[in-house]
């Protein structure tokens, strides 16, 4: 599949069959995450997949599951954490998003929806599946069989905002955004 009809195919899914994923498929997505870059390859990423309906009733404690049948706590380890020596900015929060956003376009292709939860009560979460300090909840992603079907690729026509209106070329100006909106 084109890598853009993929990426426009991938959307939010707040509602699941509680049908089961396969191993294989599983692996395939929590590959992709493994192969997804990260600042200085430092691989921050400590993924915990929670299945089983126990588990699964203690996240919703911290939040709603929709349904799901496979939730990725995923969590950074703040360790050996890459920080920006300019103003403390730690990688780890990016590299999450980068894992996290390479899992959900390997579960997309295997036409598994996904929604990636940052909104979520991380005390919680530390607390029911005993991560330790250093370790970080970062994100929830949750993962199953959309109960209804995916959305359109075409929504992304009128729902998303313009190049033109989220990309500037060589400054900020929001001057050039608004006189370029003016010629189209």
């Amino acid at each position: 599949m084109d890598f853009l009809e993929l990426a426009k195919q991938r959307c939010t899914t707040r509602g699941f069959t509680g049908g089961i994923i396969g191993k294989s498929h599983l692996d395939r997505i929590l590959s992709a995450g493994r192969v997804a870059p990260s600042a200085c390859n430092m691989q921050p990423q400590r993924i915990i997949v929670v299945q089983q309906s126990d588990n699964i009733l203690k996240i919703q404690k911290a939040y709603r599951t929709f349904g799901s049948q496979c939730v990725l706590i995923v969590c950074q380890d703040k360790r050996n954490a890459l920080v920006r020596p300019f103003d403390g900015k730690c990688s780890g929060d990016l590299d999450i998003g980068i894992i996290c956003d390479h899992m959900m376009l390997a579960a997309r292709e295997l036409n598994i929806g996904s929604v990636m939860v940052g909104l979520f009560d991380p005390e919680i979460i530390r607390k029911d599946f005993n991560i330790p300090e250093y370790i970080e909840p970062t994100a929830l992603l949750l993962l199953g069989y959309p109960d209804k079907g995916f959305l359109s690729a075409d929504r992304h026509i009128t729902e998303r905002k313009t190049l033109s209106d989220t990309v500037m070329y060589e400054s900020y100006n929001e001057q050039s955004q608004v006189a370029f909106k003016d010629f189209q």
